[in-house]
């Protein structure tokens, strides 16, 4: 397989696979692989699950109304033997779900992905840069980083191979998507705490 294809770079350190994941022990800790680099964090605390149930609320009950796919929270995603993540959310196309769902988990890029932002540099940079990049690598068409420091959601779009930045929306704003015709959230009934 070539590089483009697996996600695998070039680099001096041994690159872990998804085998090896498995192996990890079941400790409250959330385990991801991108481009065969462990990355480690502690389970999400509660506003961050807060900010992410009325998420999955809002979406749920768009979806009920427009039943043209399905939300998802917290599910792995597989996208090659070395980039392996947890999302907080997602959303996927009905026409699309049985092309990219295999053994309980996401094996290809679904439509929307959601992340939410935990306390501190290092997951910022992780959200923003590195999961910005897998993503776009693998072809999610958008994705929505939530930021409850700065109380904003910022949107990308793919272009090409990357995920470019559409916006950045303030609590004032109503976020759309072309993904989810007639859905509007605002921003700022996200974040209630």
């Amino acid at each position: 397989m070539n590089a483009e294809k697996t996600g695998r770079v070039s680099t001096d350190k041994p690159l872990l696979t998804v085998a090896y994941l498995e192996t990890l022990p079941d400790d409250n800790n959330r385990y991801e692989l991108i481009a065969g680099e462990l990355l480690v964090s502690c389970a999400p605390g509660l506003p961050h699950q807060l900010v992410l149930q009325r998420l999955q609320v809002t979406l749920g009950n768009y979806l009920e109304a427009n039943p043209i796919g399905i939300v998802a929270p917290g599910a792995g995603a597989v996208f090659s033997d070395y980039d392996s993540v947890i999302p907080d959310l997602v959303f996927v196309q009905n026409e699309r779900w049985d092309k990219i769902v295999a053994n309980d988990r996401f094996v290809a890029a679904p439509n929307l992905v959601i992340e939410v932002v935990s306390p501190g540099p290092e997951n910022h940079k992780r959200d923003f840069k590195a999961k910005r990049e897998l993503y776009g690598r693998f072809g999610v068409q958008e994705y929505w980083i939530v930021d409850r420091e700065n109380r904003s959601i910022s949107i990308y779009r793919l272009q090409g191979k990357t995920l470019e930045e559409i916006a950045t929306l303030a609590e004032v704003d109503n976020l759309i998507s072309p993904l989810l015709p007639g859905f509007v959230l605002n921003v700022g009934s996200l974040f209630v705490l």
